[in-house]
């Protein structure tokens, strides 16, 4: 892995602002459009009734879907002409779930509770590869231009920014966009990926004690630096490998298939900070499902000069986390990239202050259809720029349907609590 990897995907800008300089944006609840039918619940384990996040809910035979979000609730706006539509619900570890959307005539919303059922332990079976963990990282690598779209693709997402002071929110930032990628191959280059925001909002604290803001630079891009199949320097560059220890884990069930689950850590010092997490590879195709990982801030000083941009004299920075999940899903017979999310996490304080606040960033991407057929490419002149920040391009008031027949990630209950807290200062 690159060192500027981390000067292009983590580079946060901490810097003092004006407040009075940001507009307060968001929406009221939603209008029903009688073209579609929304179909709302919440995901529950059998085993503990626990409430389950990142459930991946997609419309069976089709790219419309989400995720769930904290509380484990979705939302999904599904067109009324499509002809007996089923929900699919896959999560780690367990059994795919599936259910009918037929409603009564006239119908606005289908809600209900859906239960998943953990996946009977599987024993391993005699791994193919001898059991060398790094060798099946290497053959999924091998096989990315055959498991992955080998042609343009389009996809419209839904993006999502936050950034938490302790346990308050202080602002919030969405935004609908088009993800334009070209053709998987072996060369695994990003150069010609575009991201389009065509709807975006802002909300953020106007109290005078929240002068730090926090902004993460580049943060739409997700959707095209943090694919790891794509982009190499995202995490599995072939000439790094020899990096991590790479070790075999008891394999999962994913999306009703098994998978090869991998684990891996730093085993050599280097001038930047490395990774450490989890590789899911599905174990008949060979490729990759889903990867949980997060910096190695073993030395914190290093960590420090790989992700802060910039700060005010007089600032102490303390990195606490910063997390990624990147997790695909197949369809009509390929693997294509469908959720990210990261998580910065921080202590931050003024020298002449004793006590320092923590302060957490979060963004988030779900893909929420995918169009087939790529009939336009976004101007480059248009695309979201790694270097730009999200809340200094967004200008938009909100209004009584903001999102209409979107489809989005659902904000937790505390998130629209906070919302409300903003919306009246």
């Amino acid at each position: 892995m690159k060192k500027n990897l981390l000067l292009h995907l983590l580079l946060m800008s901490l810097m003092l602002c004006c407040s009075a300089e940001w507009w307060p944006l968001w929406a009221q609840a939603p209008t029903y459009d009688q073209r579609t039918l929304t179909v709302s619940g919440t995901v529950r384990s059998r085993k503990n009734k626990e409430k389950l996040e990142n459930v991946i809910v997609t419309v069976k035979g089709t790219s419309i879907g989400t995720v769930t979000n904290a509380d484990g609730y979705f939302s999904l706006k599904i067109p009324r002409d499509l002809a007996y539509p089923e929900l699919e619900f896959s999560h780690l570890g367990y059994v795919n779930t599936r259910i009918s959307t037929t409603a009564p005539d006239n119908s606005p919303t289908l809600t209900s509770v859906i239960w998943m059922t953990p996946a009977v332990h599987q024993l391993n079976e005699v791994v193919v590869y001898g059991g060398d963990a790094r060798r099946i990282v290497e053959e999924a690598l091998k096989k990315i231009p055959d498991n992955y779209p080998h042609t343009e693709s389009m996809t419209n997402a839904f993006y999502r920014e936050t950034i938490q002071k302790r346990h308050r929110y202080i602002g919030v930032s969405e935004a609908m966009m088009e993800v334009y990628k070209t053709p998987y191959n072996f060369r695994r280059y990003i150069g010609r990926d575009k991201v389009h925001l065509t709807k975006a909002r802002r909300l953020v604290s106007q109290k005078q004690n929240d002068t730090l803001a926090v902004k993460v630079m580049g943060g739409p891009n997700l959707a095209v630096q943090m694919d790891i199949a794509k982009n190499e320097d995202a995490l599995l560059e072939p000439n790094t490998l020899g990096y991590y220890d790479f070790r075999l884990e008891p394999s999962v069930l994913l999306d009703d298939r098994l998978q090869y689950v991998v684990s891996f850590r730093p085993r050599v010092r280097v001038e930047y900070a490395l990774m450490e997490g989890v590789l899911y590879i599905d174990r008949e195709r060979l490729s990759f499902t889903r990867t949980e990982f997060s910096l190695d801030l073993s030395d914190r000083e290093k960590a420090v000069r790989d992700i802060l941009r910039k700060k005010p004299a007089g600032l102490r920075f303390r990195p606490l986390e910063v997390s990624f999940l990147v997790a695909y899903r197949q369809q009509g017979g390929k693997t294509r990239l469908h959720y990210v999310s990261h998580v910065m996490r921080f202590k931050s304080a003024w020298k002449r202050r004793l006590v320092a606040a923590t302060y957490t960033a979060r963004s988030e991407m779900v893909a929420v259809e995918h169009e087939e057929h790529v009939e336009r490419i976004p101007d480059r002149r248009q695309a979201f720029r790694p270097q730009q920040i999200f809340y200094d391009v967004v200008s938009e008031y909100w209004n009584a349907e903001y999102w209409k027949d979107y489809n989005i990630i659902e904000p937790t209950e505390s998130l629209e609590e906070a919302v409300r807290k903003l919306r009246k200062r």
